[in-house]
């Protein structure tokens, strides 16, 4: 996320003075490129690692602080949520070895945190988007606190004006209203980046762009949102939702979201994206710069152009212009490609990274300008298509052509990757072996999961499968078998697992069919009969539990209509339970068995506030009991 300590403030000679700095800062660096200060000839390549902090049971825990200060190590680093950390891996020159340091460089990181992890009762997930992850885990409560954090949530909602809604549809739909930037605490990526000269930047990022759509197709991770099946790598609309600043009332101007692809090639270096973005995207923030830098280039200091760095920060192109300063004191040019998820393992994530830098360097021998070969809107559909439906996408290649993904990656692309690399004279060869059976075998970190979200079927909450489904997938990562090898859940794994059953948030039925206290009686009996359910829940417009109907008291409302002949419509608040025994979603299976023998009910509402989110009942308890109960006799 960058620099922490930023100002959000919207004082106007404070914006006035950031635009002044970053304006001068531009100007520096066209001096730089003119004068031929930029690093040149030097071919370095670097990463970036998130990933996700969970319990026993899967679901998010929010330890990060505790876990940077037991690991005490520099690498280590916060991100938006209190769930999340993010490794910054040393950059390594591209050549020999590299691709296996950086995997070694990932495994010896992780090592240290799942060490630290376990200690504090805690495992290491990653994944694009964590399958287990729920809505009410994105409270600002669990809001990294930092100044950066806090300023980049202020100014988001400020812009906005209102909450937002994000709507995304896939094999499911979702579509619910977000009031902070935590939803982008749910994206975990592997960002790698690229260093190129400046006289080849146009070139190369052009390259970027053409083969984003290809290489994601590749690596989707991320299917799963709220448990809702989305897109294979539902990442892209959520990024893009959760930071944008547009409002309704501009739809009917054309208005550049923040987090974008771009909209054109570009023709004319890095300084056309800088000045675009800068033209087109307010600052969020107005840290006024610590340096004159077109002085320090008199006094032959490289600066730091940290206004212009801060506001590049904010304004999310999937591939990302950076400008940075060597540890040799040079200025250089970066690429960075934000595209790829974490996971599903090192292995798989530097597979996706020899394939994209193989790429970039097979197509300068392939292709001297892109822009002749193919169209930019093909190139942005790819990206589209390829977030949308994975390795089972369509894409557009050059001269037009059409093919499947598989097709495309397996038949020309892997073979120029291949090139690529030889001709950069990296050993990348048991990186390119493990994506090109990934991709005979479709199996993709997405199509694991949904594979075996398929294989569990419906028994059970969906919450609990979604928590299986994440433990599966750590053991799994764990064993470091790369995900083409991945055998897919099988409920069986966790016949004898607790972990699953903590709390009735896990396992309590979701999917409710509910009434208003204003229905009519005869509802209520066709649902008990339609659905068969022996307990109804009453709520008002705004979801709030204002009773419950059980089918006890049910059939005494029927008798006393019978032997009184009262045929008036009689409303739901005459026989409901107006006041209900309930629980939370965090209320241990234990107290809840407790609630329903010290109250004598066989079911309970589950709510969070007033809102009802999940109903548990004597059933509930007893399918997740049995098989625990035969493991035991079986011992």
């Amino acid at each position: 996320m960058g620099a922490q300590d930023v100002t959000s403030g919207a004082n106007a000679e404070r914006r006035r003075a950031f635009m002044r700095d970053l304006l001068r800062d531009v100007e520096a660096l066209e001096r730089m490129l003119e004068e031929g200060r930029i690093e040149t000839g030097v071919s370095m390549i670097g990463a970036e690692q998130e990933l996700v902090i969970v319990d026993q049971a899967g679901r998010p825990m929010c330890i990060a602080d505790e876990l940077i200060a037991e690991i005490d190590d520099d690498h280590v680093t916060n991100e938006l949520g209190q769930f999340n950390l993010e490794f910054n891996l040393d950059p390594l020159p591209f050549g020999g070895d590299c691709l296996s340091t950086l995997e070694d460089q990932i495994n010896a990181l992780l090592a240290k945190t799942r060490a630290a992890a376990y200690a504090n009762d805690a495992q290491i997930a990653l994944c694009g988007i964590l399958p287990s992850l729920e809505k009410s885990d994105l409270g600002m409560e669990n809001l990294t606190d930092r100044p950066r954090y806090h300023a980049l949530n202020e100014v988001l909602m400020r812009m906005r004006g209102a909450p937002s809604r994000l709507s995304i549809e896939g094999a499911d739909e979702l579509s619910i209203k977000h009031q902070s930037v935590m939803l982008e605490a749910c994206n975990t990526s592997f960002q790698i980046h690229f260093q190129v000269s400046p006289e080849s930047f146009t070139r190369y990022y052009n390259f970027a762009q053409a083969i984003t759509g290809p290489c994601l197709a590749a690596a989707c991770n991320s299917p799963l949102l709220f448990g809702r099946r989305l897109w294979h790598e539902t990442r892209i609309a959520l990024f893009q939702q959760s930071v944008d600043t547009r409002t309704e009332r501009e739809d009917l101007r054309e208005f550049q979201p923040r987090v974008s692809f771009g909209s054109h090639w570009i023709n004319d270096g890095v300084l056309e994206i800088y000045r675009e973005d800068i033209a087109r995207f307010k600052p969020l923030f107005h840290d006024i710069g610590d340096e004159n830098p077109l002085e320090l280039l008199d006094q032959g200091v490289t600066p730091k152009l940290r206004c212009l760095c801060l506001h590049n920060g904010t304004v999310y192109r999937w591939n990302r212009a950076c400008y940075g300063v060597s540890p040799n004191g040079k200025p250089h040019l970066r690429i960075e490609n934000r595209v790829l998820p974490s996971g599903p393992t090192p292995v798989d994530e530097v597979a996706n990274s020899a394939f994209w830098f193989g790429l970039m360097h097979g197509l300068s021998d392939e292709c001297d300008d892109v822009r002749t070969r193919m169209t930019f809107e093909d190139a942005a559909q790819n990206f589209n298509a390829a977030a949308r439906h994975g390795i089972d996408a369509n894409l557009v290649w050059f001269g037009g052509a059409r093919m499947p993904a598989r097709e495309l990656i397996a038949l020309h692309l892997i073979p120029l990757a291949e090139r690529g690399l030889k001709r950069a004279g990296v050993d990348g060869g048991k990186y390119l072996d493990i994506l090109e059976r990934r991709v005979a075998t479709g199996q993709t970190g997405s199509a694991w999961m949904l594979g075996s979200l398929n294989a569990m079927g419906r028994s059970g909450a969906r919450s609990g499968r979604l928590s299986r489904l994440t433990c599966a997938m750590i053991e799994r990562q764990m064993h470091g078998a790369p995900v083409h090898e991945w055998e897919p859940v099988a409920d069986s794994e966790f016949a004898g697992d607790r972990r699953h059953i903590l709390t009735v948030g896990q396992y309590m039925a979701t999917d409710l069919f509910t009434v208003h206290d204003s229905d009519i009686v005869d509802l209520v009996t066709n649902l008990m009969d339609w659905k068969h359910v022996r307990h109804v829940p009453v709520e008002d417009d705004d979801h709030h539990l204002v009773g419950i109907v059980s089918a006890r008291a049910l059939l005494r409302h029927l008798g006393r209509t019978r032997s009184n002949g009262d045929g008036r419509a009689v409303p739901v608040s005459e026989i409901m339970d107006k006041d209900p025994v309930t629980a939370s979603p965090d209320t241990t299976t234990l107290d809840a068995i407790r609630l329903m023998r010290e109250h004598q009910v066989s079911c309970l509402p589950v709510v969070e506030g007033k809102r009802l989110v999940g109903l548990i009942s004597e059933h509930d308890i007893m399918s997740v009991a049995a098989p625990l109960l035969e493991r035991f006799l079986e011992e």
